[in-house]
């Protein structure tokens, strides 16, 4: 399709060029809510296991990436240890789930990052009494965390 314009203000032929490849997009991508019939299916990982090797996604209209949530309350207050603040983390993302009507449910992976190693019994407890049969895609790294008093953050992606 050839579209001549015979106007002689610079850049509007970029402009119309790029408005008509971003509509032909949004039709060739962009979803209807209403019409959506989110898909998610866990792949891999055991019967026993609390998380999905991976999590396919299809037919959704909305996706949610909810940076690391860490352990602050309103007050900015942090907890002293793993498992409070591991509650915190879990509270605050919750909150980004709801401010983006979704729940936990919604989730497709999960990524912690904590500060040592010793605390990961406890955090894959806490997770697994969090979400009982909802099985994201996680990962965990073992690292430094922004701030001395934090001992994990946690992000994740979510999508309906």
């Amino acid at each position: 399709m050839t579209l001549k314009l015979k106007n002689k203000k610079p850049g509007i032929k970029k402009f119309i060029a790029l408005t008509v490849t971003i509509l032909c997009l949004n039709l060739s991508f962009g979803q209807n809510p209403e019409e959506s019939k989110f898909k998610k299916q866990n792949i891999g990982g055991g019967a026993d296991w609390s998380y999905s090797e991976a999590v396919k996604i299809s037919d959704f209209s909305e996706l949610l990436f909810i940076s690391g949530q860490v352990p602050i309350n309103a007050q900015g207050e942090v907890p002293n240890n793993i498992k409070d603040q591991c509650t915190m983390a879990w509270s605050n993302v919750e909150a980004q789930l709801k401010e983006a009507n979704m729940t936990l449910d919604n989730l497709v992976k999960v990524t912690f990052f904590v500060s040592d190693r010793k605390y990961l019994p406890e955090v894959g407890q806490l997770r697994k009494q969090k979400l009982l049969n909802i099985k994201p895609a996680l990962t965990i790294v073992i690292t430094g965390i922004y701030n001395e008093n934090w001992l994990l953050e946690i992000e994740a992606i979510a999508a309906k």
